[in-house]
């Protein structure tokens, strides 16, 4: 990670109030991605939650499979929510994914 030690501690910060129960391995990793150049425009605890949602998709979801099985990226989103969700509950998040979608 490249921030300055500042924006590293608000992101550890934001990390721990989001996340504090996910394990040590995940989190390094979303804490590595949300401290990322792409991500240094935005406030930690949006890079932090970017970064998270990001991460539980593409390693504790089937979203992946879905991509590979030829699901644009917005289905194979709106297909794993659930599956996210159960993961950021797991690990005692204090946000969850919303379905934006109309009804």
């Amino acid at each position: 990670m490249s921030a300055p030690t500042g924006r590293r501690r608000a992101i550890a910060k934001a990390l721990t109030a989001l996340l504090p129960l996910a394990p040590y391995a995940d989190m390094e990793k979303i804490r590595a991605d949300a401290g990322a150049v792409h991500m240094k425009s935005l406030p930690p605890s949006i890079a932090v939650w970017l970064a998270t949602i990001a991460h539980i998709r593409h390693v504790h979801t089937d979203y992946e499979k879905l991509l590979a099985e030829g699901y644009d990226r917005d289905s194979a989103r709106f297909f794993v929510m659930e599956q996210t969700n159960i993961v950021l509950t797991r690990w005692r998040a204090t946000r969850l994914l919303e379905d934006d979608g109309e009804e």
